[in-house]
């Protein structure tokens, strides 16, 4: 059992699980909404979350902007902030709309459509681990992520060390605790960055368990004594023990191995928290020591 990341494209909820792992998940820029746009967003304002188009060309255009200025490597590092939240809440929207879907990928370049499927199909899988929407909000801590070239550094030494491919533990760790932001223990006292229970900690952790390099060669570590490479399923399985947590994981990995920027997009994923009033964007800063009620104002 683990944290509930109600976060990525849909959202979850606390459900058994045998391994180090989560139960899983929950830029101001507007788009026109009438066709897909190939201009990219010239102000960025991070401090407000972007709103999803309500309509299919809408969220089209929204979708295309945020993977260009992904792709683009021109980019700058507050536009790659702006883009990635702004896929993030656009992929959110068109999870919770499955009759969208074909409008949505008419209105974008056919080499896009392979990562929509994608992203759509894991969003919808981790919401389908969700039972109900929660009235409280967590008693979590959300803090900046550590560099993406320094996650990639922790990731890629582990690949070297284990043979299991960097973009899979990004993945996991995407899932988990959305790349370090979320500090908390699970409803079952998972712990860390890659959600270790204290006796799996004990058999493949070195370190400290809330160490990002640490927690991320350890994952590696119980991947590889679990069958990956070879066997990813199973060593996904055994991380969690559903296949929803395994298509979506394998979705946002095989992603970043068609197009490694998108990890870059991934990166600046939000924590978004599934109320009973609606998303709520925990943002850095973030901190509660208990569970509190939700109210209008966190919306």
């Amino acid at each position: 059992m683990a944290l509930v990341v109600l976060v990525a494209a849909c959202g979850g909820d606390d459900d058994g699980a045998t391994g180090p792992t989560t139960t899983t998940t929950a830029a101001e820029t507007t788009t026109s909404t009438t066709e897909a746009s190939t201009t990219t967003t010239t102000e960025v304002d991070l401090d407000t979350a972007p709103v999803a188009a309500t309509d299919p060309a809408g969220l089209a255009t929204q979708l295309l902007e945020a993977q260009q200025a992904i792709d683009d490597p021109s980019t700058s590092d507050d536009g790659l902030a702006a883009a990635g939240h702004l896929q993030q809440v656009a992929y959110r929207a068109l999870a919770a709309q499955p009759a969208w879907d074909a409008d949505v990928k008419a209105a974008l370049p056919p080499e896009m459509h392979g990562a929509v499927d994608a992203n759509v199909e894991a969003g919808r899988q981790l919401r389908a681990l969700v039972r109900n929407p929660r009235p409280n909000l967590p008693a979590w801590r959300i803090v900046a992520p550590e560099p993406a070239d320094v996650l990639r550094q922790h990731y890629e030494a582990a690949e070297a060390e284990f043979g299991v491919p960097w973009q899979y533990l990004a993945a996991v760790h995407l899932t988990e605790t959305r790349m370090g932001r979320i500090r908390g223990t699970s409803t079952a006292g998972a712990q860390g960055p890659m959600q270790f229970l204290p006796s799996t900690w004990e058999a493949y952790g070195e370190g400290d368990i809330n160490d990002t390099g640490d927690a991320i060669r350890a994952a590696a570590r119980y991947l590889k004594a679990n069958g990956a490479p070879e066997r990813m399923d199973d060593a996904l399985y055994r991380y969690n023990p559903t296949e929803k947590y395994v298509i979506a994981v394998k979705a946002y990995a095989e992603q970043m191995r068609a197009n490694e920027r998108q990890f870059l997009g991934y990166y600046h994923w939000q924590v978004y928290y599934w109320s009973t009033l609606g998303d709520v964007w925990l943002r850095v800063g973030y901190e509660e020591t208990a569970e509190r009620p939700v109210t209008p104002e966190d919306l």
